[in-house]
């Protein structure tokens, strides 16, 4: 269920922009722009670049955290893992992502 909405959204997002291409990160699929992630399916969630200063509670989002990949490191504090339960806002935040992503170039 989880990963069949990721696919909807990362097929709608590569469908609206063609830039946009299919990869993987962590060993799980994502989102690409220039061979760079900005999204991907992680942990039942999407997980999304949307930069140190975006503030979720802004969007309406509460069920986060930020991606703690490492045992030894903290959490990365640019990248967000989004709960299943905020599922509606996941388009959005992929899109804000990718609008991230092309400013910090």
């Amino acid at each position: 269920m989880e990963e069949e909405l990721f696919n909807q959204v990362r097929d709608t997002i590569i469908s609206k922009h063609p830039e946009v291409t299919e990869g993987t990160m962590m060993s799980s699929p994502g989102i690409q722009l220039k061979g760079k992630n900005f999204a991907f399916f992680y942990k039942r969630s999407l997980t999304v670049r949307l930069g140190r200063d975006f503030e979720p509670e802004s969007e309406g989002i509460h069920k986060y955290e930020l991606l703690n990949p490492f045992k030894t490191k903290p959490p990365l504090k640019d990248w967000f893992v989004i709960s299943y339960e905020e599922a509606e806002k996941w388009p959005m935040l992929a899109e804000i992502a990718l609008n991230q992503m092309r400013s910090s170039k």
